[in-house]
């Protein structure tokens, strides 16, 4: 019963998140009016500027935080092993879409191109090539081990968990981070670009940046001189260089 238990926590965990997902991508490409993080300003500047900070500095938190060993160990002492992932994925969806539901508008235009331009087009293709490029880079690490699936299914099945191996495969091999690279796209290529949309695409691109170094941190402490050459070899995000690692 309490594996059974377990499978609907992380299939629902799983089901938020990706939800999550789909609602951050839909809202920041203003695909749907309803979700749009764009509208007219209702607040004073300073209080939407510091509104939309504060959001961003609570998504920040709970995902750097959450995945740090130190927080892994302290929250296991209450939540069964297998689950911390699928808790951590359930977590970062209600942030996501606290931060998306609750971004304060700002106003004004940067810029805005035209529908049935070329350049529109260019830089719709590069948005929703950004996003595929983020779920397929999910699949090469492991999807389901990333989205806390894997961990279940293998408790489950009385099998012991093992961490996902260090490899070095397809879009990794020109990016340490093509995950990131991908989300970044989907921020910045867009073709009505606001000022609400840039203090988005600003504050998010920081965080992202800040994300990588406490990620990288774990990964060099985990895989040692492997992931120090590895580093050293190939670009963080922008592939300026494309290096053929052998896996």
């Amino acid at each position: 019963m309490k594996k059974v238990l377990s499978s609907v926590y992380a299939v629902a965990c799983y089901g938020i998140g990706f939800l999550s997902l789909l609602y951050w991508i839909a809202s920041t490409g203003n695909l749907f009016p309803e979700t749009s993080i764009d509208g007219k300003a209702t607040m004073p500047l300073w209080q939407a500027l510091l509104k939309n900070l504060l959001l961003v500095l609570l998504f920040g938190l709970q995902h750097t935080v959450m995945a740090r060993k130190p927080f892994k160990a302290w929250i296991t002492r209450f939540l069964p092993v297998h689950l911390e992932r699928s808790t951590y994925v359930l977590a970062t969806g209600i942030i996501l879409g606290l931060l998306v539901w609750q971004w304060e508008p700002l106003g004004g235009v940067i810029w805005s191109i035209s529908p049935g331009s070329l350049l529109y087009y260019v830089l719709y293709t590069l948005y929703f090539g950004g996003w595929i490029v983020l779920f397929v880079s999910t699949f090469l690490i492991n999807h389901f081990d990333l989205f806390g699936l894997r961990q279940v299914y293998l408790h489950a099945m009385d099998k012991p968990y093992e961490n996902v191996k260090f490899k070095i495969v397809s879009l990794y091999r020109y990016v340490r981070h093509p995950l990131y690279l991908g989300a970044l796209l989907g921020i910045w290529a867009t073709p009505l670009m606001t000022v609400t949309h840039l203090v988005y695409a600003i504050l998010l691109t920081a965080y992202i940046y800040i994300g990588i170094y406490f990620e990288e941190r774990d990964l060099s402490t985990q895989f040692g001189d492997k992931y120090q050459k590895y580093k050293e070899e190939t670009p963080t995000v922008i592939p300026f260089r494309f290096n053929r690692l052998r896996s």
